[in-house]
C-alpha cells in the first residue's frame, strides 16, 4: 500500500478514532451510549448547518460536539437520576436523533459548504515515508493523533484515569472511598459524547464533504463495534479504526473491477468488521490467544465490570 493510500485511510478513520474514544471514556466510567448512530448523523447535521450558515468550520465542529453532547448527558440522566435501561433509552434516542437529522438538514442537502482545509507541518512532512503520510494533513487528524495519547496516558496513568476505571468497575469501592461515582459518569458521558459529536460533525465538513439524509447511518454502530474490538484501549481502537477504513478503502477499489457487486462491496465491511469482532471475542478464541502470545494478550480484553449498571448511593 502506498503512501498515498495510507495517508487517505488515516484521513477517513478520524472522525471514527474520535467517536470511538469518546464512547470508550464514556464506557470506562460504566455508562453505555447507544445513541452513537443517531448522535452521529445529528452532528453531522448541525456541524455542516452551523459552518454553511456562518462561514466558519470551528464554529460547525463545537456544534456538533455539544449537540451530541446534550444527547449522550440524557442517557446519563435517565441511567442515574430516573434509573431506566441504558440500551432501551441509547436506541430509542438513536432513533429520534437520525429522524431529526433528516427532519432538520432538508434545507442543506447536497449544497457545497466550507470544510477543513489541509496544513501541511513544514519540516515533518519531508521525513521519508510517514512525512507524506502523517503529516501532510489537516488540524483534524492532528488533533486525532493528540487525543489517541492523551487518552491512553490519562486513563491508564494518572489519578484521574483510575477514578474513572473505578466508577466503571467498582463503582460501590470506588464510592467508599470518597468519589463521588455518578458526578464521574455524567461528566465522562458529556465528555465522550461531545467527542463523538466531533466525529459526526468531521464527517460532513471534512470526509463525506455536505449533508443529506443517511449521510453517515450505520458509522455509529461501526463505532461501539470497534469500542469492543479495541477492548477499551484508546491505542487498540484507534487502530481498529484505521482497519476499518482499510477495508472501506478496498471495497471501492473493487467496485470497477467487480461492477456486478456494486451495491454489495461498500458495505462489505461492516459485516466483516462484526465477524472479526464475534471471533475475537469468543471465549475458546480468547483463550487460546491469551495462553500463547504476547499479541493475543494485546488483543483481548474484557468490559469494566459495572458497564451499563446504574449506581445508587446508600
Amino acid at each position: 500500500m502506498n503512501p498515498e493510500t495510507l495517508a487517505i485511510v488515516i484521513s477517513y478513520a478520524t472522525p471514527l478514532v474520535f467517536a470511538v474514544i469518546g464512547e470508550t471514556i464514556t464506557e470506562k466510567s460504566g455508562v453505555v451510549n447507544l445513541s452513537l448512530d443517531g448522535s452521529m448523523l445529528l452532528s453531522a447535521m448541525t456541524g455542516f448547518a452551523v459552518s454553511f450558515a456562518t462561514g466558519n468550520v470551528v464554529l460547525g465542529l463545537i456544534a456538533g460536539g455539544l449537540v451530541s453532547s446534550n444527547i449522550a448527558l440524557i442517557v446519563a440522566f435517565s441511567s442515574i437520576r430516573l434509573r431506566l435501561n441504558q440500551i432501551a433509552v441509547g436506541i430509542v434516542l438513536t432513533l429520534l436523533a437520525a429522524k431529526l437529522a433528516g427532519f432538520l438538514g432538508q434545507d442543506f442537502v447536497r449544497k457545497p459548504g466550507p470544510s477543513v482545509q489541509d496544513l501541511h507541518i513544514p519540516v515533518l512532512e519531508d521525513i521519508p515515508g510517514v512525512g507524506p503520510i502523517l503529516f501532510q494533513q489537516n488540524l483534524l487528524v492532528y488533533s486525532s493523533y493528540i487525543l489517541v495519547g492523551l487518552s491512553f496516558w490519562f486513563i491508564f496513568y494518572t489519578r484521574q484515569g483510575l477514578n474513572l476505571q473505578a466508577a466503571g468497575e467498582r463503582p460501590e469501592a470506588a464510592y467508599a472511598r470518597g468519589i463521588d461515582v455518578n458526578k464521574l459518569r455524567y461528566f465522562y458521558t458529556a465528555l465522550g459524547g461531545f467527542l463523538v459529536g466531533l466525529g459526526g460533525a468531521a464527517f460532513s465538513l471534512d470526509v463525506k464533504l455536505g449533508w443529506s439524509d443517511g449521510h453517515i447511518i450505520n458509522f455509529g454502530w461501526i463505532a461501539l463495534a470497534i469500542v469492543i474490538f479495541g477492548g477499551w484501549n484508546p491505542i487498540r481502537a484507534t487502530l481498529g479504526c484505521y482497519l476499518f477504513g482499510i477495508l472501506q478503502l478496498v471495497a471501492l477499489k473493487l467496485q470497477p473491477v467487480l461492477p456486478q457487486l456494486s451495491q454489495v462491496l461498500p458495505i462489505t465491511p461492516f459485516p466483516l468488521m462484526i465477524m472479526t469482532l464475534l471471533f475475537i471475542n469468543h471465549r475458546k478464541i480468547q483463550y487460546l490467544l491469551q495462553k500463547n502470545s504476547v499479541f493475543g494478550r494485546f488483543i483481548t480484553a474484557r468490559a469494566p465490570s459495572a458497564l451499563g449498571e446504574s449506581f445508587q448511593r446508600l
